[in-house]
Order: structure tokens, then C-alpha cells, then sequence
């Protein structure tokens, strides 16, 4: 089976448009997501522009804040302060990564817990574990939602996770957790890799690099998730190899980015019904 995250993140797009709608009727106001980019890596702005496009697509507008090269953190710190207070702007994603001088983790806590729609703040990765509302990191939350929709059971099923990045890996194993899985966290220092993911009902790709976890690793009727994309068209998981013996799987494109995007959304236009409900 294959979990097509392209569809269903269009099936998402088409109920925001007409929350989207309602809410604009309703206050005659816009949802907006603000968007910061610093620097000008191309991969970056390439994603930056799918996040506006997006917004477009339900109805919301976004603000896009593009910063040089050579922003400091202090400087960083003063634009998000600057978004959190605009009464206007719903959810901030500040695009990672960003320059080396910039302390990173610092900028993402700086973001309000109100408008922190991609996820990133210590504070919503703590609210998120404790089983406290909070706005879930974009991409497990996306795959929470991809799993849910097809009906793969995760209650009591033994997943792997490789990774343990603060935005991906650790928030994915604490929602895995959630929703009754038995959770191991592995990366790409741990010992007898292939024995852990052999023993995977559940194996989600998030090292980041390319086909890291092999075919033959793969058990035969697990679900794989890979988070992963790389240049060529390839994810975290030698898939090629695997396809034929797993029960389902994320094809590498169109099934977990479209997800990350459409959870975006999604979290901003929570966001914003709920400023106007205030």
C-alpha cells in the first residue's frame, strides 16, 4: 500500500479553504503566516516559496522576511519579538537552517508558543511529550496524520525511529509513544543498526542521509515511513530494495513532504481560529 501523502494533503488543502473562508466571513480577517528566511541558500527559498504557495492555495496570505547573510542572533531575536507582537500575523516558521553564527535553538524558543506553528520551541516539544495541547512539529505530525488516514495500526506495534533531530527524530518517537507504540530511537552511531530495524513493525527514515537504512534491513510486512529527500529522487531507506516485502510505504516524492506543508497549514489556521476566539 502506498501512504500517498500528495493526495491526502490536497483532500487537507480543499477543508482549509473552506475553514479559511468561514473564518474570513466570520471576522473579516486573514490568517497569516509569517516566514523567515536568512541568507540566501537556494534550497531553502525553494521552500519558502512552497510555504507561500500553499498559503495561496487555502486563502491565506503570507509574510514573507527575508534577512542577509550575516544577520546576527540578537538581530534574528529582534524580528521574531517584532512578528510575536504583530496582532496580525498568526504563525511564525523560521527556516532552517540557518547561518552558522546564528544561534539557532535560541531564535526558535523565541517564538511566541501561540504562533510556534512548525513546532520548534522546547517549550511546545515539552507540552507535546506531556500529552499538554501544543502545535507538533510539521513533519511527524504529518506523519501521524498519514498514518491515521490509512488505517496502519501503531497501538502495540514495536517503531523504529532513525534520527534524533530536536524537530523530527525525538518529537516523532514521543508521538509514536503516544499513540501506544513501543519506541526504540537509533542513529547513525548505533551499534547493530540492522538488528534494530529488522525487529521494525514500524521503520521511519529521519537521518538525513541518502538510503542510510538498506532494503535488506527491512522486515517483511513492516510500514516504512522514509522523512527523508535527496538529490536524485532518493529518501533515508534503500527503498527499492524494500517495496516488495513491506506492507505499506511513503513514496520519496509525495509522501511525507506534502505532509509537512499541509500540518503548516493546517497549525496556522488553528492558530488564527483561536486569536479570534480570544
Amino acid at each position: 500500500m502506498i501512504l500517498d501523502g500528495k493526495a491526502l494533503a490536497k483532500k487537507t488543502e480543499v477543508e482549509l479553504r473552506e475553514r479559511v473562508a468561514q473564518l474570513k466571513s466570520r471576522t473579516g480577517q486573514t490568517p497569516i503566516l509569517a516566514t523567515i528566511l536568512v541568507g540566501g541558500d537556494p534550497a531553502s527559498a525553494t521552500y519558502v516559496k512552497m510555504k507561500g504557495n500553499a498559503c495561496r492555495r487555502v486563502g491565506m496570505d503570507s509574510k514573507r522576511e527575508f534577512m542577509p547573510e550575516d544577520t546576527t542572533t540578537e538581530q534574528l531575536l529582534d524580528k521574531i519579538d517584532e512578528l510575536n507582537q504583530d496582532e496580525n500575523v498568526h504563525g511564525i516558521l523560521l527556516q532552517h537552517p540557518v547561518p552558522s553564527q546564528i544561534n539557532e535553538r535560541l531564535c526558535f524558543d523565541q517564538i511566541s508558543i501561540k504562533k510556534d506553528v512548525d513546532g520548534v520551541t522546547c517549550h511546545g516539544f515539552g507540552r507535546m511529550s506531556m500529552g499538554e495541547i501544543a502545535y507538533g512539529s510539521a513533519t511527524p505530525a504529518g506523519i501521524m496524520r498519514l498514518l491515521s488516514h490509512y488505517d496502519v495500526s501503531i497501538e502495540g506495534k514495536h517503531a523504529v525511529v532513525v534520527g534524533r533531530s530536536p524537530i523530527l527524530g525525538k518529537p516523532m518517537a514521543m508521538m509514536l509513544l503516544a499513540a501506544n507504540a513501543t519506541v526504540t530511537i537509533c542513529h547513525s552511531r548505533t551499534k547493530d543498526l540492522k538488528d534494530h530495524v529488522l525487529r521494525a513493525d514500524i521503520v521511519v527514515g529521519a537521518v538525513g542521509k541518502p538510503e542510510f537504512i538498506k532494503g535488506e534491513w527491512i522486515k517483511p510486512g513492516a510500514v516504512i515511513v522514509d522523512a527523508g529527500y535527496h538529490p536524485g529522487g532518493v529518501g533515508d531507506v534503500e527503498l527499492e530494495k524494500a517495496v516488495n516485502k513491506c506492507s505499506a510505504y511513503t513514496p520519496v516524492p509525495g509522501g511525507v513532504g506534502p505532509m509537512t506543508i499541509a500540518l503548516l497549514m493546517e497549525q496556522t489556521v488553528q492558530a488564527a481560529e483561536k486569536s479570534f476566539s480570544d
